[in-house]
């Protein structure tokens, strides 16, 4: 029980890390209106062309009524905009505007910088591997029956 505990805390405390490092770094470039809690939305928009709302709450594991609360924030903030999808009118996309694709290049940017200091300090190759360990942990988790159930629309 200890190890799933320390795993647990310290990926937490390196996301930590790695979102203030991020924000700060975006802040320097003129994005200041930004929350760290808005980093991880704004990504996964970046990352795919027009997902639905649903789809960026899966992938962040967002509930709902967060997820409609960051992307009102970010619509008003000028970075995303919303489009009735083409093939069913219930549903909606979330896309990038102007704006939003500026701070696109820029996101992009700023992670690439601190992908390069995390490779400096701990090497690529154990970079990578920490990277596959934990996406291996995470699609194992994935196919447990009900854990994820929190963050489903009920």
């Amino acid at each position: 029980m200890k190890k799933v505990s320390s795993i647990g805390s310290l990926v937490k405390k390196i996301y930590r890390t790695y979102s203030a490092e991020l924000l700060v770094s975006l802040q320097s470039r003129g994005f200041t209106d930004l929350r760290p809690s808005f980093l991880e939305v704004l990504l996964f928009i970046c990352e795919h062309d027009g997902p639905s709302i649903k789809e960026i709450g899966t992938g962040c594991g967002l509930k709902k009524q967060t997820m409609t609360s960051h992307l009102n924030e970010l619509e008003s903030r000028g970075y995303i905009e919303r489009r009735l999808n083409s093939h069913d009118k219930r549903e909606q996309n979330i896309f990038l505007t102007e704006y939003g694709l500026k701070f696109k290049l820029n996101l992009f940017e700023c992670i690439g910088d601190i992908e390069k200091k995390y490779t400096d300090l701990i090497g690529d190759l154990e970079l990578n591997r920490v990277e596959l360990i934990l996406k291996n942990f995470h699609s194992k988790l994935l196919v447990q029956p009900g854990l994820f159930e929190h963050f489903s629309d009920h």
